[in-house]
């Protein structure tokens, strides 16, 4: 397990750096995780008390809970690198305002955090969790709106439209992913839920980087086919930024090559922002398609008060807690 999950480790952190499977020392993370996955899961399959129960995953309700939660730390510690990065590389944010256009966003969470814990004593998980992801949808669809004069107000509203989804996802996914979960293996879903959450970072992390970088380069070459010297808006451009440069007092034949460079400069910014445009155009299509697999995949639990975790009801069900409210498994569900 160690193995499997350090290599797969290295594989996502390294793997842009060394421009993936074109390098041999990637190529060998690689195949060391995917041998040692290959191995730990017969062998915990076939143990009666196994360290890592993998079976849980095949169960519908967890299994579906699991992939959501990977879902959740791709889209949440993605765009945690993303915003800060967009703010110090294609404007002029030092580390501590990038920081601080965050720091509301936490808040935002902090307080929805007991709304949602009150909501799920009354509303079914599934649908907390759908309305949560369609929320960070929504956020991600809106930072496609992103503008070359985007304000500080603008990252902080946007970072706050993010995280106010989150909470609606975190404690959902945790209760409806322990309802049906034998209370015997509640510390095994526990382990296995924040697993799912930071390898899910570790892949939207690496996904995030790697889309970035290719976006980058396809709009970069797509913007220079329209810069050629017989093109009237460049010459245009050209004679325009180099007249305002000589009105500075740059000589004729200087303003021509700062010109140059500095409609590069313009080119390769424009082409920065709508790579990150793209990234958060893919998040908010990931996002939107998990509403409908949560809606059908997640079953509905019995809603109850007063439980603890793991606890066994008097009917013989078993009653899941989360915080302040507690959750039974249906009949039906039972059955």
């Amino acid at each position: 397990m160690a193995l499997a999950l350090g290599s797969l480790e290295v594989v996502l952190a390294k793997g842009q750096r060394d421009d993936w499977f074109s390098s041999d020392f990637i190529i060998i993370f690689a195949i060391l995780s995917a041998g040692a996955f290959a191995l730990f899961v017969p062998w915990e399959l076939s143990r009666k008390d196994p360290i890592v129960d993998v079976r849980l995953l095949l169960q519908r309700q967890f299994g579906t809970c699991f992939f959501v939660m990977l879902v959740v730390g791709a889209v949440l510690f993605s765009s945690i690198q993303l915003l800060p990065q967009l703010e110090q590389t294609d404007f002029p944010y030092t580390a501590t305002l990038a920081g601080l256009s965050l720091m509301p966003g936490g808040f935002a969470m902090l307080l929805m955090m007991p709304v949602v814990a009150q909501l799920s004593k009354y509303m079914q998980p599934k649908y907390l969790m759908a309305f949560g992801m369609g929320i960070v949808a929504l956020s991600m669809w809106h930072a496609t709106s992103l503008a070359p004069d985007a304000t500080f107000h603008y990252f902080v509203w946007l970072r706050i439209f993010q995280t106010i989804g989150l909470p609606f996802l975190f404690i959902p996914i945790t209760s409806a992913s322990y309802a049906l979960v034998a209370p015997d293996k509640t510390s095994q879903a526990s382990a296995l839920i924040n697993v799912a959450r930071y390898v899910g970072g570790s892949i939207g992390v690496a996904m995030a980087t790697t889309l970035l970088v290719r976006r980058e380069q396809f709009h970069q070459f797509r913007l220079t086919e329209h810069l050629y010297q017989s093109s009237l808006l460049f010459q245009q451009a050209l004679q325009k930024v180099a007249g305002d440069l000589v009105i500075r007092g740059t000589s004729m034949a200087d303003a021509q090559h700062q010109a140059i460079g500095i409609i590069e400069q313009l080119v390769q910014r424009q082409a920065s922002l709508i790579s990150y445009m793209d990234v958060f155009y893919t998040f908010a299509v990931l996002t939107f398609a998990m509403v409908f697999v949560v809606l059908i995949l997640v079953r509905p639990i019995e809603l109850g008060a007063g439980a603890k975790l793991g606890r066994p009801s008097p009917g013989g069900r078993s009653i899941v807690s989360a915080s302040s409210y507690s959750l039974t498994a249906s009949p039906r569900q039972q059955r």
